[in-house]
């Protein structure tokens, strides 16, 4: 059902991303705060909102159906944005293309399984790395107003969420293609 705390919240999720995206894209050191605010804000929602859903027995196919569009879309949004604003530069945008090609290949993988019938849980480390993203996302969206060090900090938390990005969409390939037909 549509209604439920833990569905409103992930549509909310969905709902801030313009806003954040709108936020970058104004560039300014307060459009910043707030953009970071609303980001944690929606990141927290993708852990609250699961957190409920399991305790108030309210766990539903539309919920893990619009949950990880909803991160996707998230995260996607605002590494576009942070590319494009110079937030997320040189190498490390090696790390963002990494980050944009597995969740495009999950994505994909997951919908050709569901015509399976086949259910691609997500893994503990996935979960791990969703977290690092967010945090270097976080960090990135400051990146103007932080220190080099910082920025340096970020960009690193950066590659290590493109590493487990790698390792945990090299997992799920190797788990999907065990069901996947030949022919």
């Amino acid at each position: 059902m549509l209604t439920t705390l833990p569905n409103l919240l992930t549509l909310a999720r969905i709902v801030a991303i313009p806003v954040v995206v709108a936020l970058l894209y104004l560039d300014s050191a307060v459009a910043r705060w707030v953009a970071f605010g609303l980001f944690g804000a929606a990141a927290f929602t993708d852990w609250l909102d699961g957190k409920l859903a399991r305790a108030r027995g309210e766990v539903s196919p539309l919920g893990r159906f619009l949950d990880p569009i909803a991160d996707k879309l998230l995260v996607a949004a605002v590494v576009v944005m942070l590319v494009a604003n110079g937030a997320i530069t040189g190498w490390a945008v090696v790390a963002a293309i990494v980050i944009l090609c597995r969740e495009i290949l999950v994505s994909g993988l997951r919908e050709y399984l569901a015509e399976l019938s086949v259910p691609m849980p997500v893994s503990r480390l996935a979960k791990w790395k969703t977290a690092a993203q967010l945090a270097a996302l976080s960090l990135l969206i400051l990146a103007p107003m932080l220190t080099p060090e910082f920025r340096l900090g970020a960009a690193v938390l950066l590659w290590i969420a493109a590493g487990l990005t790698l390792i945990t969409g090299w997992d799920y390939l190797v788990r999907g293609l065990k069901h996947m037909q030949t022919g």
